[in-house]
């Protein structure tokens, strides 16, 4: 059996054919989202849970390695590796607010696969952790199904990352390849993600359109500029229908992070001075939020760092809001202020002010946000985001007749706003926000596997 599975940067989401169409399946409490998030009670955890509960095989030695300093360093830390010790969704995300200085909480890990410098144990480490959320959501699935799944189209993004080019996104595919046949899939195809979410809109069109997909996820904006049409729909070879890409490392979380750290960083000491009128360094502040940097966050949670905050709280003049960003240290917050964040973000796309309230660090600790600090803050990532969209144009060398917006950022009102601007005169139509890339992909899934 065949499914169209959007392992996402935010969300995963899987869907089936049925009758014509595609139908996208529960994951988590009733909802066809998983958010793409895990934990365990150790970073080792998750490659002796696939090993010991799911006879998953390592694969290749770096993963027989892994395993063998998993099984050792768990076994010498009295750890008691269980069925349910490896969470996903919202559930990980629970247990990491219940005790986040006790949890491996992993967040977005497909936002990590295309970085480059990985070292080899990385690379290991990062495709047990994509393995163990495929293994999961595949068993999700087949929950539902009447038959065991061997065949998936899955999504990719144009580019994985803004730097590496050709090499990052051969890494990241190579991760995920791997993974989902260690999962239990037999037969996978990738398709572009925009290219997917395009094919669920094609199914609505009568003639023949030019069509500009831009597709704003959680970790990466790609755009194409296609042709499409029912003439279009059963073709196995699309190449001269695929008039031009684009695609960076820019996306929903990247939003977060702006907000986070433009708007809620000052009230943990940020733009502060020392007691000399020097100005505080920047850099601890924004690595912080920098959840999806794997450098930034290894810098701002090393011990060097710790004692960094330590000096900057004695040293500044408003030592008790510096004193709060070394409990995000302690505590290791960052996730939970990203988070605050980004439901900032979505308040904001129905209401011209919020509070965003950060009781995790201090009871009465919060800030208050209007459209115009959020535009403010999202004025780079959403300057990046257009320029996206003027590639894929430059590169199709055609003006399109329609925009087909989604993805998770697409409801908000600033950026279709810019787009209406960079574009006068050009309809902005929108479908599923969440489900239409998995939709698309079943629907490739279907030319290509029935």
């Amino acid at each position: 059996m065949f499914i169209g599975f959007d392992y996402g940067t935010a969300n995963c989401s899987v869907a089936v054919m049925r009758n014509g169409a595609p139908q996208l399946l529960k994951l988590e409490n009733g909802s066809t989202l998983l958010p793409s998030m895990l934990c365990a009670p150790t970073r080792e955890a998750v490659s002796e849970w696939l090993y010991r509960h799911h006879d998953v095989p390592a694969n290749g030695d770096e993963n027989e390695a892994l395993l063998r300093r998993a099984l050792k360093f768990n076994r010498e830390e009295d750890i008691d590796v269980l069925d349910n010790s490896v969470q996903f969704g919202l559930s990980s995300l629970q247990h990491y607010i219940d005790d986040p200085e006790e949890v491996y909480f992993v967040k977005s890990p497909k936002s990590f696969l295309g970085a480059s410098g990985l070292k080899p144990q990385q690379v290991a480490l990062f495709e047990d952790l994509v393995c163990a959320m495929m293994l999961h959501i595949k068993q999700q699935a087949e929950a539902q199904l009447p038959q065991s799944i061997t065949q998936a189209v899955i999504g990719r993004p144009i580019n994985f990352q803004g730097l590496g080019g050709d090499e990052a996104n051969a890494q990241a595919q190579g991760i995920l390849a791997r993974a989902a046949g260690r999962a239990g899939f037999r037969d996978v195809i990738f398709q572009y993600e925009p290219v997917a979410a395009g094919l669920d809109f094609e199914a609505t069109l009568s003639a023949e359109k030019r069509v500009l997909v831009v597709d704003i996820g959680g970790g990466t904006t790609d755009c194409s500029l296609l042709l499409m049409g029912p003439q279009w729909r059963a073709r196995r070879d699309r190449q001269e229908s695929l008039l031009g890409h684009s695609g960076c490392r820019v996306g929903g979380n990247d939003l977060d992070i702006a907000l986070a750290f433009k708007c809620l960083m000052p009230l943990l000491g940020m733009g502060g001075e020392t007691e000399k009128g020097i100005a505080l360094p920047v850099l601890p502040w924004w690595n912080a939020v920098a959840i999806n940097d794997v450098p930034a966050q290894t810098d701002f949670y090393s011990s060097a760092n710790g004692r960094l905050l330590r000096d900057l709280v004695r040293d500044a003049r408003d030592a008790e809001k510096v004193a709060l960003l070394l409990k995000v240290w302690q505590q290791r917050l960052s996730y939970r202020l990203v988070r605050s964040a980004e439901e900032s973000k979505i308040a904001l796309s129905g209401q011209t002010t919020c509070s965003a309230a950060l009781p995790f660090i201090s009871d009465s600790l919060a800030a208050a946000i209007n459209q115009d600090g959020l535009e403010a803050a999202l004025n780079q990532p959403l300057a990046r985001i257009l320029e996206q969209v003027q590639l894929a144009l430059d590169n199709g060398r055609e003006t399109p007749d329609v925009i087909y917006l989604t993805g998770g950022s697409a409801r908000s009102p600033l950026i279709k706003k810019a787009l209406a601007e960079q574009l006068p005169g050009i309809a902005i139509a929108g479908g599923d926000d969440f489900g239409s890339v998995t939709a698309g992909l079943a629907r490739w899934a279907q030319v290509m596997f029935a």
